[in-house]
């Protein structure tokens, strides 16, 4: 796919390097070992773009690089509020970001991660959206996860030389994040219409009990599998064209059946059992 050139960079060569859009976050469960299958299964052609889990975001990253939505509009939803805090900051100005990033990179240490960490309360959008990208790029496995009380609870991680501040990407990332609609917002609630595109890529369905998958305040069990697959249907009705990520258990089988369901390999690194780290079989599930 095509890549968006952004504010030219020159190699030593004197030839301009293409600064291309990643997710700025580490994310369980991120999409970006999948961009090929997930590109092979989208439709060709729609309208608008939906993604109600954004999460790091890889594959909307993968569609704005390409320019697949240079002429469309596109929809970002999760209810992480950090986490959409701070796609909002980088979309209305990234400098001050920066500033703040490059502050936390020169006194990162332990003793000052804890301290970080302890900050649960602050008010300032700009600093809410620092602290969620330093702790993310600092603490274990790149994991956020937050207790009953919606405090981030996860230990720092043994990195000897984190990158806390990449600029570039960070400015590509505002770049691509222009003119897209960012909210906060329940998957039941979005607005999709005919032949639009939406995305789903929720917390999947435990493969075995060992699996994790309460990354926020409440877990998403199967009543929650079960409302989005609802929801599925409903904007399949409306006209909508939908894909589902998904594991390959035989429950997301069975409540799916009205769907094409396609089998795809993919990368799992987060388990407390090496044996079933590495490949694993998960569902790409599709309306059209």
């Amino acid at each position: 796919m095509r890549q968006i050139s952004l504010d030219a960079k020159h190699s030593e060569s004197g030839f301009n390097e293409e600064v291309v859009a990643r997710p700025f976050v580490k994310w369980v469960g991120g999409k970006r070992s999948l961009i090929e299958q997930l590109t092979a299964h989208m439709p060709d052609r729609f309208n608008d773009y939906y993604e109600p889990f954004v999460g790091g975001g890889a594959f909307f990253f993968e569609l704005a690089n390409s320019k697949v939505l240079q002429d469309r509009r596109a929809f970002l939803r999760d209810m992480n509020f950090d986490l959409i805090n701070t796609y909002q900051v980088i979309r209305n100005g990234v400098e001050p970001l920066i500033l703040s990033l490059k502050e936390h990179a020169r006194h990162h240490s332990k003793e000052y991660y804890y301290e970080v960490r302890k900050q649960h309360h602050l008010e300032n959008r700009l600093e809410i959206a620092a602290r969620f990208i330093y702790l993310n790029r600092t603490c274990f496995n790149g994991l956020w996860r937050v207790n009953r009380k919606g405090e981030f609870n996860v230990p720092i991680g043994s990195y000897k030389n984190p990158r806390i501040c990449h600029e570039e990407n960070l400015r590509a990332c505002n770049n691509a994040l222009q003119d897209v609609d960012v909210r906060t917002r329940d998957f039941r609630k979005f607005e999709a219409k005919r032949d639009d595109f939406v995305y789903f890529d929720p917390p999947y369905h435990p493969i075995d009990e060992t699996s994790f998958t309460s990354y926020y305040k409440s877990s998403f069990g199967w009543k929650e599998q079960v409302a989005l697959r609802d929801v599925c249907l409903e904007l399949a009705e409306r006209g909508a064209k939908v894909m589902v990520s998904n594991s390959a258990t035989s429950f997301i089988q069975d409540i799916y059946q009205q769907f094409e369901i396609h089998r795809v390999q993919a990368p799992r690194m987060v388990n407390s059992r090496a044996d079933r780290r590495g490949l694993v079989d998960e569902f790409l599930i599709t309306s059209y």
